[in-house]
């Protein structure tokens, strides 16, 4: 099978627009096939290549999702955690990596004595001695400051992770080109065998999840999640200048791919996505 021209059998669905419309152009080439004598060991030839590359690239791709994940649970696990606590616990650290981690806390201590100072008065604490009431801050202040020393080493091991299974992916991605190849011939081919209606359903779907009106929101989770993941401080100017921009920059690549390419590809899916959109 490593012989076989994958691209013959797939080029169909993205052939250019020329000058004889597809649907003429189709038409000849079905009775030509029906004509041909060995239409019937073609056909049969282009179920299996279809089916090796339908198996194969579902193979490669749960291969390529599930390893660098493998890679980054046990490393973290088994390698960078022992390391890293051991550096943690060894050396002389402060507990927060950066001042986010110190505002949160800071709110959480607060939150707290308010709290305690409420139940305090409305009787649902009865001790009310000032030997009580920093005793019970004090130990709430030391629980924060193992909770955020645990999240500053967890935030270390998540770089040293990341990187490495980052850099899995990208060799199992170079290494084996082949197969990376019949992943996108064959992505293209679902891509492209959509109908009109489908493609313009997930056109939409897709802008209105990243770039639409109320997409900000949820960039603004995402990039604090990351950033908290990696124990960057979470500055609000960075936050709203990503998300002022990035929407932007994503929402003009949908457009020019519909454009340069669904355009010149598939104009009824563009002309169902204009219609669906109004």
């Amino acid at each position: 099978m490593k012989y076989w021209n994958l691209k013959k059998i797939n080029k169909s669905a993205l052939d250019k627009t020329g000058i004889i419309p597809r649907s003429i152009s189709k038409l000849f080439e079905k009775f030509r096939k029906e004509l041909d004598p060995n239409a019937e060991i073609e056909a049969l030839e282009e179920f299996k290549v279809s089916r090796y590359q339908t198996v194969s690239s579902v193979k490669y791709l749960l291969f390529l999702l599930i390893m660098p994940i493998l890679v980054n649970q046990l490393s973290k696990s088994f390698i960078f955690e022992p390391c890293v606590n051991y550096f943690w616990n060894d050396s002389d650290h402060g507990v927060f990596l950066n001042i986010s981690q110190e505002e949160r806390a800071f709110a959480e201590l607060q939150r707290f004595e308010e709290k305690l100072h409420f139940d305090i008065l409305v009787g649902k604490i009865s001790n009310s001695s000032p030997y009580f009431i920093d005793n019970e801050i004090k130990q709430k202040a030391l629980d924060l400051a193992s909770k955020y020393a645990l999240e500053s080493s967890s935030a270390i091991k998540n770089i040293l992770a990341d990187l490495l299974s980052s850099a899995i992916f990208v060799s199992i991605l170079t290494i084996n080109k082949r197969q990376f190849s019949i992943l996108k011939l064959f992505i293209n081919q679902l891509i492209y065998g959509l109908s009109d209606t489908a493609k313009a359903f997930l056109i939409i779907l897709l802008t209105d999840m990243f770039v639409g009106f109320h997409s900000p929101h949820g960039w603004e989770i995402i990039i604090e999640v990351i950033l908290r993941h990696f124990g960057l401080p979470e500055s609000r100017d960075f936050i709203f200048v990503f998300i002022s921009t990035f929407p932007v920059i994503l929402d003009t690549v949908f457009k020019y791919w519909i454009f340069r390419y669904l355009n010149r590809i598939s104009p009824s899916a563009v002309a169902t996505y204009h219609n669906m959109n109004e």
